[in-house]
């Protein structure tokens, strides 16, 4: 699988448009190359850097398999939204409290579709995803203040 961004490259800066220090909205994504059997895709973005420990920035889960381009500022309908670690729903763009921080934006393509709660949490997501990865894709986008 794939997942790329026309506003910034595999391990590049992401501009300040999608950020805190911007207009905090999600950047445009491409999807790509998912697995013929797959039921749902799921999307987690998180920085593994933060002082306090892995930080989710975003968490979508039943997403439309027919879903290619999620638009900047993208909203998902028909797929649900999880509880980021600022406590919300929808997407929380990079915000480092300092240094340059690694932003995981990470696809994966799934055998069924999710029954869990809206605005479940990062670890309730990945439990109920872990036995029904199919593939998955991965882009790195850096920011730093």
């Amino acid at each position: 699988m794939k997942i790329t961004s026309s506003a910034f490259s595999h391990n590049q800066n992401i501009p300040s448009k999608y950020t805190c220090d911007g207009g905090n909205i999600s950047p445009p994504l491409s999807i790509g190359e998912v697995p013929a059997t797959a039921k749902s895709l799921v999307l987690i973005v998180d920085d593994p850097d933060a002082p306090g420990g892995d930080f989710s920035h975003w968490l979508v889960w039943n997403i439309d398999l027919q879903i290619e381009e999620i638009g900047e500022g993208g909203v998902l309908a028909g797929s649900v939204s999880g509880t980021n670690d600022f406590g919300k729903t929808g997407y929380g763009g990079p915000c480092p409290p300092g240094g340059t921080h690694r932003y995981f934006f990470k696809i994966y393509a799934l055998d069924t579709t999710l029954d869990i709660p809206a605005k479940s949490e990062k670890q309730e997501l990945l439990n109920a995803i872990s036995p029904h990865i199919l593939d998955q894709g991965e882009l790195i986008g850096l920011y730093g203040r």
